[in-house]
């Protein structure tokens, strides 16, 4: 991939950035599975699981599970008895959700899609959720907007990702590790050490927990709070439309 001043550059601007992801996610989909759990230590299924756990899922929950990936969201909402539709903009990761699906037996639509211009109709869901998804958006505000367009009033956004410590140096230690880590993983994956370096300068670009809180309430959502996990390193956000 992208040395850092490249990646820099192509990340400074919204086209830039979703040319960029979009051929990233092509790149790692088979890998990504493995990815999230040796860089979360095992971690991200828990942490998945207390996202459904907060979301109120139940049988027949229409639930639209958007940068959904291979489908772990999905598939965990489905074995609780939601009505539940993936989206992801990477076709090989829709590929991929689909072969798991056949594999579990689980009924669980996917769609290939972007989360800024989602194909559904106004107010089709009772529960938006994703993991990692509003970080990697070229835009966060447009895509808010539009997971609020397709929630019912009352209808409940989850969302699990990275966060950006406000601390400097807790921040400096994290994105180096991050950095190291990742760079050790991409030559080990895929020969390349800039594989992942994407992660950390995502990061770097990102604006928090507690402005992507404010960015919530500010595009049509109310009771919004986020949850801090792995010491803050991580976070949750809940709202309600």
């Amino acid at each position: 991939m992208a040395p850092a001043s490249t990646l820099r550059n192509a990340l400074a601007t919204p086209d830039g950035k979703r040319s960029y992801v979009r051929r990233l996610f092509a790149t790692i989909a088979d890998r990504y599975d493995l990815i999230t759990v040796l860089l979360s230590y095992g971690q991200d299924r828990r942490w998945k699981r207390r996202l459904l756990n907060l979301s109120g899922v139940t049988a027949r929950t229409r639930v639209l599970d958007v940068a959904c990936g291979t489908g772990d969201l999905a598939f965990a909402a489905a074995r609780r008895g939601a009505d539940v539709t993936g989206l992801d903009v990477t076709h090989r990761m829709v590929q991929l959700a689909t072969a798991r699906r056949v594999q579990t037996g689980l009924d669980v639509r996917f769609v290939v899609g972007d989360m800024a211009a989602l194909p559904f109709r106004d107010q089709e869901f009772d529960v938006v959720t994703t993991g990692y998804g509003i970080r990697n958006v070229p835009e966060i505000a447009p895509a808010i907007r539009e997971i609020s367009r397709v929630l019912r009033p009352g209808g409940v956004l989850l969302s699990l990702d990275f966060n950006r410590p406000d601390n400097r140096l807790l921040r400096a230690v994290y994105l180096a590790y991050l950095t190291a880590v990742g760079s050790a993983l991409g030559f080990v994956l895929h020969r390349d050490p800039d594989t992942y370096r994407y992660i950390p300068e995502s990061i770097r670009r990102y604006p928090g927990a507690r402005v992507v809180r404010e960015l919530i309430e500010a595009n049509g959502f109310a009771m919004t709070r986020h949850l801090p996990v792995l010491g803050g390193l991580m976070a949750i956000h809940t709202a309600r439309k």
